[in-house]
């Protein structure tokens, strides 16, 4: 289960940093674009169209998705944790299993949380 939440965790945390990584040069991408839109325009009096819109929807629904199952399955380790930890009879090695599997759930469902932040806000600056 551990390895499952470190996983999680891992892809996760690297598909923040993608997107981290991404968001600068998109931006200066979108400036250039829009000048040789205008030149475009300009030139030959047609209209270009911007689909960075496209690309932020699309990264905006991969990473809502994605947060939302890794979501998904910190809660229900969380109550698997709960269960065990209320079933452990006292046992100190299940105790402790069970603390540290709730941390790390609780953990995971925070890192998932911030993602939708970090995601969000990097979106809005690109637009």
């Amino acid at each position: 289960m551990k390895r499952i939440l470190l996983a999680a965790f891992a892809l996760l945390s690297l598909s923040v940093a993608g997107v981290m990584a991404t968001a600068a040069p998109q931006v200066v991408r979108a400036d250039a674009q829009q000048q040789i839109c205008e030149g475009i325009g300009a030139a030959s009096g047609a209209n270009c169209t911007d689909g960075s819109k496209k690309i932020n929807s699309t990264v905006k629904g991969v990473i809502g998705l994605f947060s939302t199952i890794v979501g998904i399955a910190a809660v229900i380790v969380i109550i698997a944790a709960g269960f065990r930890y209320v079933t452990s009879g006292g046992d100190s090695s299940k105790i402790n299993s069970a603390k540290t599997e709730l941390t790390y759930a609780i953990v995971g469902l925070a890192v998932a949380a911030m993602a939708q932040f970090i995601v969000k806000f990097v979106l809005n600056k690109t637009t």
